[in-house]
């Protein structure tokens, strides 16, 4: 019976609850605005580096900068990582946020699923607006964000980004699915509870572990254990043919990847891990006489959903910060300490305000037949193989279709650097000769003395003999040509750094460095731009979303401030209870954050010291004090403004006028 009137009511069902949606809708303003604005800002963010990413194709980058694709990549692979979790919990908090609404419905003979079709609508029409929203907010912010990448040398010049119609469908519909599914989700759940238990239900969280969330929890768990598992074998395991987490030129890619996967863990587990963590934090707070404190702690603990929420984007804002931040450093300090490693020049000569003239070899070394000095080049090889017929092949997939970055040494490679050989001889780059790293040798199936086939930068197709096979390094390039070879088909070119075993007595207006203490390795510039890159949108977003989800949780609790003032609690007692739990939000991210910021640094130091420098050099283990302390203090900063402002609002006026 109840079956079938619930089939016939259904055709009406859509009809009779739009006048209960449309005052919730009044009803919860900042609730459905927080949502939009962060499905909105997801949008954006998700489109703005797609349609980037779409302009690339991976051999646009300036000579000495890291891919600009690769780049891109990670970018819009961070941005759309926060932006699902930030999107699934903003929306599924809102439906927690209706827990009382839903009740007083299933109360008076609402089924579940008429909660499930108004909630759904609900969040589709605020999906839809958003995307859309989103996807037109991209437009302008597509081409700013390639303007920055150019102004900063990451980009060529002229790059820029043209509208795409394939990554903004793609954000909208990302967006709009992790919109309903985290609105979806929580609706059947919440319809789902009898209306005998709903009002109860709705006063404290008391199954915040659903068995959806139970099984993401298990996830994260097992993804816990795979990436523990990588740190911890991944700098032991000898090296293997095409092992690319031992390969120094994609180390810190895989790196990224491991480092975001413990992120995803931990977030995955929050509402495991938060409740005992906020316990063992206001563990003091329990003995206290005053009312703020006891207050604040018993309202993190009984209202989890809301801690979770608005713990969860700034815990992924300190999180990324001291991750990302930490294992550039970390690989800096292993370029600059492999550098200095490998240098054999006492001084290092480069341009300063203008370029160094083509002639600088034989201007410094003239009248002075003692003074040993090695000039490096940056060029591009556009074409690398043993088998010549390739060069015949103009497709994609040739080998002369794929642009590497090389180094023209022009003088005694052991001048310039002490490399660890694994095959040949340093001495023998001279001729028709060149070097090889070891991934690029395995990489082309070339072995010493094979004669190797390169489409130099002016087109020119040569044959050069492979006299040196030696480690990968960080900072220098895989290919290293012979002067002989190469000078003759680089018109104009000049050096960007002469190496030299004494003081020359003319530094050409350059500026010349002492190897004892050369400073940062130049490749580092780089390597922090793309960093800014990476994580600067994401975290941007994370922020905002750290005042959006605090708002819309100060703003439902206008019933809660109300008791409280009947109660005898005066505005600045109210006021600091509230400040009280933004600050144990924050630091109950903060301290999930430094643990997996530990976690990943103590991970990857091993691995840079174990499997890429192996012996060279090493760097000390360093956490990133100060960018996770500036996080942190941003996060508390916007949280408790957030939370302050909206709650001042909402006792301007007399708790009984409610």
């Amino acid at each position: 019976m109840s079956t079938r009137t619930e089939r016939t009511d259904h055709g009406g069902s859509l009809t009779t609850l739009l006048p209960v949606a449309a005052a919730g809708l009044r009803r919860r303003k900042t609730a459905f605005a927080g949502s939009y604005l962060a499905l909105t800002l997801g949008v954006t963010l998700v489109a703005t580096t797609g349609s980037l990413l779409h302009q690339t194709a991976g051999d646009d980058s300036p000579l000495g900068a890291p891919s600009l694709h690769k780049v891109l990549l990670f970018t819009a692979a961070m941005a759309a990582f926060v932006a699902v979790f930030v999107v699934a919990g903003t929306f599924a908090f809102a439906v927690a946020q209706r827990r009382q609404e839903i009740a007083m419905l299933r109360a008076v003979g609402a089924t579940p699923r008429q909660i499930v079709w108004l909630i759904t609508g609900e969040a589709a029409v605020v999906a839809l607006a958003a995307a859309l929203s989103g996807c037109l907010l991209a437009l302008p912010g597509a081409p700013a964000l390639a303007a920055w990448l150019v102004d900063r040398g990451a980009a060529p010049e002229g790059f820029t980004a043209h509208p795409a119609a394939g990554p903004m469908l793609l954000a909208a519909a990302t967006g709009l699915a992790v919109a309903l599914l985290g609105a979806v989700t929580a609706a059947v759940r919440a319809g789902r509870v009898r209306a005998a238990e709903a009002l109860a239900d709705a006063a404290v969280d008391r199954k915040v572990m659903t068995p959806l969330r139970w099984a993401a929890a298990l996830t994260g768990l097992l993804t816990l254990f795979g990436a523990a598992g990588y740190y911890l074998a991944a700098p032991t395991m000898p090296p293997t043919p095409g092992d690319q987490a031992g390969d120094p030129q994609l180390a810190s890619q895989w790196v990224l990847g491991a480092d975001l996967a413990v992120i995803t863990s931990i977030a995955l587990l929050a509402p495991v891990l938060v409740p005992p963590l906020v316990r063992l934090l206001t563990a003091p707070l329990a003995r206290a006489t005053a009312a703020a404190p006891l207050l604040a702690r018993q309202n993190a603990l009984t209202a989890v959903r809301r801690t979770v929420s608005t713990a969860t984007p700034a815990f992924l804002a300190i999180a990324l910060t001291g991750t990302v931040v930490g294992s550039t450093a970390a690989f800096a300090d292993a370029m600059t300490a492999q550098n200095r490693a490998t240098t054999a020049a006492r001084y290092v000569l480069r341009p300063g305000t203008q370029p160094l003239p083509a002639d600088t070899l034989r201007r410094l070394t003239a009248g002075r037949p003692g003074l040993h000095a090695t000039a490096t080049t940056p060029t591009v090889v556009t074409g690398l193989g043993a088998d010549t017929a390739a060069f015949d092949d103009h497709g994609e997939d040739s080998p002369a279709s794929v642009p590497s970055a090389a180094t023209v040494v022009d003088g005694d490679l052991a001048t310039a650097w002490t490399l660890p050989a694994v095959q040949g001889n340093p001495a023998d780059l001279h001729g028709a000769t060149l070097a090889l790293s070891t991934d690029q040798a395995r990489g082309h199936g070339v072995h010493l003395g094979d004669h190797v086939n390169l489409r130099l930068a002016d087109g020119t197709v040569t044959t050069l003999r492979l006299a040196l096979v030696y480690r990968t390094q960080l900072g220098l390039d895989e290919i290293l040509l012979s002067g002989d070879a190469a000078t003759p088909h680089l018109p104009g070119a000049r050096p960007t750094a002469v190496h030299l075993d004494a003081e020359p007595a003319d530094r050409l207006g350059a500026t010349l460095t002492d190897s004892r203490d050369p400073g940062p390795d130049p490749g580092a510039h780089y390597a922090w731009i793309a960093t800014t890159t990476i994580l600067g949108p994401a975290l941007l977003y994370a922020l905002i979303a750290i005042v959006n989800t605090m708002v819309m949780s100060t703003a439902d609790r206008r019933r809660d401030f109300d008791v409280l003032r009947l109660a005898g609690s005066v505005r600045r007692q109210v006021l600091g209870t509230v400040a009280l739990e933004a600050v144990l939000v924050v630091a109950t991210a903060a301290v999930l954050a430094l643990a997996v910021t530990a976690l990943t640094q103590y991970g990857t130091t091993a691995l840079i010291n174990h499997r890429i420098l192996a012996g060279q050099t090493t760097v000390p283990l360093h956490l990133p004090w100060p960018a996770l302390a500036v996080a942190a203090a941003v996060c508390l900063a916007l949280a408790t403004t957030a939370a302050l402002l909206p709650s001042r609002l909402a006792l301007t006026r007399p708790a009984a006028a409610r």
